[in-house]
């Protein structure tokens, strides 16, 4: 699909993902590559405009990550993000020193509402600054064009070659206008009209989709999860019952979510595909009898789902395309986008499996963000309490359970996890909320219920607000809430005896427990 493109080039900031969504919600479709990625294929993509991110080091140590100064000769406009507008100074003739006070947090800047940049912007503006170097030399042919009590140079540009320098962060929320800054860059400065919307990639995708598959029998592996739920019904759009969905019911899937998902995708749902759904739940269990590490669970799940999968794939026989929820945040931390580090392995990004007899792979999400997934299948009427579905992830509740994975252990988080998703709803919370769900530690304790002593489990209540699950903070629930979720849980779930509140970020901590 031809589409106006920004490139954003990522110095290893942890805000590199969210540079590329502010992008995309001004309707600009947007890519992130590393600073190593050769510069002709940078030019070959035609983009209209780079966006250079934030980064760990100081622009002029040896060894800090860079770029050529052809970058600022291509004739595309290029905006500098803290550590991209040092470097840009850095490299065009400029100086970048270590400043006496670093700047961290809220701060007022000044802006210069002649530049493009700040045109609808306050003159007087809270932004997120976070830099221990600073601008103390412009490079020739730059203006300041914006600074704060300690930062003479928050801003510059040189709008004759069309390149920007922004010292502060204008992708966070911290920053109250930096939407428009950012909407002022792409579409005023760099040109873009806007055509990336979603009801546009949904009839293109359908249309491209059935052009490749033509009259081939295409398998997705169905999980019930917002990613994999879009892209299979994008499929039977596309192709109807040449697609075939396979659920594999591991015993790990939250509370009732196995029957809720037949009852959307299964004989009596309202799509056209064949589905087919495996109860493994006692296989499960079994390989993971005396196993607590959790990376030697997640490999378990992970393999004996591809052996069951394999099975079911044998029975139908020779298919020419395998369907993949893969999401473009899956291809950035797998490090094959960006300079993110590997976190986890994602089993659905990377080497393709070669236990199915099929021709190609189709990842009709790849470049997706989960919002604009979300997007993408109320465009395509999915109901909303699937589109807005609770984040799962792939080894379901066998990283919800700290140690041994059991089938009571099991019961015990299904029925918690159930209440707590409940009552946040009750509570008007469940939007407001990026994720929440209860896990089951390890933890025995003593307690009192009924004037006898017990000797049970501890739950443990998650919830995060978060922009792009990349950094997170925990949700502030009102007390009454938490106080209403702890009662019902030690009333109603048998083998628990506390409940505690996780108020941990990430970082330090995950998302997740395990």
């Amino acid at each position: 699909m031809e589409k106006e493109l920004v490139v954003v080039i990522d110095f290893g900031g942890q805000y590199n993902q969210l540079v590329a969504r502010r992008v995309r919600e001004c309707n600009v479709y947007c890519e992130i590559y590393s600073y190593k990625t050769d510069l002709n294929k940078i030019k070959a993509m035609n983009p209209k405009g780079i966006i250079l991110t934030g980064g760990p080091a100081s622009c002029y140590e040896p060894g800090a990550a860079t770029c050529s100064e052809d970058l600022f000769n291509l004739g595309v406009p290029v905006l500098g993000l803290c550590y991209g507008a040092q470097l840009m100074t850095h490299v065009l003739g400029g100086k970048v020193e270590r400043a006496a006070v670093r700047e961290y947090g809220k701060t007022e800047v000044k802006v210069d509402r002649s530049s493009k940049l700040f045109s609808d912007v306050s003159e007087n503006t809270i932004c997120w600054m976070s830099h221990f170097d600073y601008i103390s030399k412009l490079a020739p042919g730059f203006r300041a064009v914006a600074t704060t009590a300690n930062c003479p140079v928050a801003a510059a540009e040189c709008v004759e070659r069309g390149l920007y320098a922004i010292q502060f962060h204008p992708e966070v929320l911290h920053t109250v206008e930096g939407s428009k800054m950012l909407y002022n860059f792409v579409r005023s400065i760099c040109g873009c009209c806007g055509d990336w919307k979603m009801d546009s990639f949904v009839e293109e995708s359908i249309k491209t989709i059935r052009e490749k598959v033509g009259n081939g029998k295409v398998l997705c592996a169905l999980s019930g999860g917002v990613d994999s739920s879009v892209a299979a019904v994008l499929l039977s759009k596309a192709v109807g019952e040449q697609l075939t969905c396979v659920f594999v019911d591991h015993g790990l899937l939250r509370k009732n979510e196995g029957d809720e998902v037949e009852a959307v995708f299964g004989p009596n749902g309202n799509y056209d595909l064949h589905f087919i759904r495996v109860n493994a739940q006692e296989r499960f269990y079994s390989k993971l009898a005396g196993v607590s590490e959790p990376e030697h669970k997640r490999k378990i799940i992970g393999e004996e789902f591809i052996r069951v999968f394999e099975e079911e794939a044998k029975k139908i026989g020779a298919v020419d395309f395998l369907v993949q929820g893969t999401i473009y945040p899956d291809v950035v931390e797998s490090g094959l986008g960006g300079e993110s580090v590997v976190i986890k392995s994602h089993h659905n990004v990377g080497g393709l499996p070669d236990y199915v007899d099929f021709k190609e792979i189709i990842e009709p999400l790849r470049n997706l963000f989960k919002d604009e997934v979300r997007k993408v299948g109320l465009e395509l009427g999915i109901p909303e309490h699937l589109v807005f579905r609770q984040p799962f992830p792939g080894p379901g509740l066998g990283i919800r359970i700290i140690g041994e994975v059991t089938a009571e252990k099991v019961k015990i988080v299904q029925d918690a996890d159930a209440i707590y998703r409940e009552e946040i709803a009750n509570a008007g919370l469940d939007r407001e909320i990026n994720q929440y769900f209860a896990a089951l530690t390890n933890m025995r304790s003593v307690g009192v219920m009924g004037d006898e002593r017990t000797y049970d489990y501890a739950i443990a209540l998650r919830a995060v607000k978060t922009i792009d699950f990349m950094t997170a903070e925990s949700a502030q629930i009102p007390y009454e809430v938490l106080q209403k979720v702890t009662s019902r849980i030690i009333n109603e779930v048998s083998h628990v005896n506390r409940v505690m509140y996780d108020i941990t970020s990430k970082p330090p901590g995950t998302i997740e427990f395990e």
